[in-house]
């Protein structure tokens, strides 16, 4: 563990690994649902179902993956073997569901989404763990976590641009954008993997009690500030989540502007890279947590709004898309820092330092909200007479406005509420870091 600032090589290695990740789940959550139901024979409901039922079959594996990297013990580094192993059966993955053949049917969808959704949970929770290892500073724990948002965002960034140089019209559109993503993926999953596994150290080294899925049970039972946090970022993510999922149906059907999809979704990555240096300014002096709840509230003021919008209001949206993207930078950026410094609340209270695990149970509720997002919004829809293939009557127009913004405004206000009074702030992490170097001198002079 190093408190001191990492070498820019360092932290650019590490960051890296989003770029690929963000370019293909920014496909899978926006592109695929409407893909899908644009090009093949399945309804909304089925295909709501299926990757709801995806989701759910992932949730499990986040803690195997977690508890599992947090007891290996590779001579390649105990995270840096698990995402060297993952980025085949990410690429495979990647090339089958994005570019299925004419006659894909439901168990297709259902099989290659549940394969890219373990695949990434091979990557993803033990590259999480690795950024909490890297630092144990407050406020570096923010920039390495900035860093690697700035990496994502421009992965997701050039997915939407390749989206927006294709139009997204139609779905012959959409998957000609959807085979030029997956290009994209794989060779930049090539590349970085390779870049970080040669310069980034994995060294740090984990205590786990002896029965480490009990004590995990245990910990999420009992009132404390990592659950306190999880259940924000969760309430919150389902908020994001669901405008996120209907946002190509809103575009299309409410707004009436396809041709335009792109280049909202461009704007809104934009904005979202540039608030995160904003976001880590302000958090220095206000705290983690409490900047975050004042992004959260933001983003309501303009949600609030968008059930109110027609084809004469397109304008209008192009305001709400860069203002809650800045407010998104925040959400990106924050939560997993003040995840990290739970670890050593952790560490204090109960003696273990863990961070696959907590990081596993993160990925789990990141999972669990787009799969409630999907479940949530496309029975909803279809239940309100709305048609992706057809025109809409505007009763299901309706609905399908205020199926964007609304659910997104109340979830964020319980995720607020979760978060009233969370306890660690920079002082009290100070005081937590100085107690365990206290604790690791006693040992050290007792043994």
């Amino acid at each position: 563990m190093k408190s001191a600032r990492l070498p820019v090589g360092v932290l650019s290695a590490y960051a890296s690994l989003a770029f690929p990740l963000a370019a293909a789940f920014i496909a899978l959550q926006v592109i695929i649902p409407t893909f899908y139901a644009e090009s093949t024979t399945l309804s909304l409901s089925v295909i709501g179902g299926l990757l709801l039922l995806a989701r759910l079959a992932d949730t499990v594996t986040d803690p195997i993956v977690g508890y599992w990297s947090d007891r290996s013990n590779s001579r390649f580094g105990r995270r840096k073997a698990f995402v060297m192993a993952a980025a085949p059966f990410i690429a495979v993955s990647v090339w089958f569901l994005f570019m299925p053949p004419a006659d894909a049917s439901g168990l297709y969808l259902l099989g290659w989404t549940v394969a890219i959704y373990v695949a990434g949970t091979l990557s993803i929770v033990p590259t999480s763990a690795w950024a909490a290892e890297l630092s144990d500073d407050y406020n570096q724990r923010s920039v390495i976590a900035g860093s690697r948002v700035a990496f994502g965002l421009s992965g997701t960034l050039v997915a939407l641009l390749i989206v927006a140089l294709f139009s997204a019209e139609d779905s012959q559109n959409l998957g000609g954008a959807l085979q030029a993503i997956t290009w994209l993926v794989v060779i930049s999953l090539l590349a970085t993997t390779v870049w970080s596994a040669w310069r980034v150290p994995d060294v740090a080294q984990t205590q786990l009690p002896g029965q480490s899925l009990y004590a995990a049970w245990q910990l999420m039972l009992s009132r404390n500030p990592f659950r306190q946090l999880l259940l924000s970022f969760l309430l919150n993510a389902v908020g994001n989540a669901i405008p996120a999922t209907l946002f190509l149906l809103y575009v299309t059907h409410v707004l009436a502007v396809p041709a335009q999809a792109g280049v909202f979704l461009f704007l809104y990555f934009v904005a979202a890279a540039v608030a995160v240096p904003f976001w880590l300014a302000v958090s220095k002096r206000l705290g983690k947590h409490r900047t975050w709840s004042i992004a959260m509230v933001l983003a309501c003021l303009f949600f609030i709004w968008t059930p109110f919008l027609d084809a004469s209001s397109v304008v209008w949206f192009y305001v709400i898309v860069v203002a809650t993207g800045f407010t998104t930078g925040a959400d990106l950026s924050l939560p997993s820092a003040i995840n990290a410094d739970v670890i050593e609340w952790d560490a204090l209270e109960n003696g273990y330092r863990r961070p696959g695990l907590f990081f596993a149970l993160w990925g789990t509720a990141s999972k669990l909200s787009y799969a409630l997002a999907i479940g949530i919004a496309f029975p909803l829809l279809d239940l309100a007479g709305f048609s992706a293939k057809l025109d809409n009557a505007e009763g299901p127009l309706l609905w399908l406005a205020i199926l964007y913004g609304a659910p997104c405004i109340l979830f964020k206000l319980a995720a607020i509420a979760s978060l009233r009074d969370y306890p660690i702030t920079e002082a009290v992490h100070r005081d937590i870091r100085r107690q365990l170097d206290e604790r690791v001198v006693r040992s050290t002079e007792s043994g």
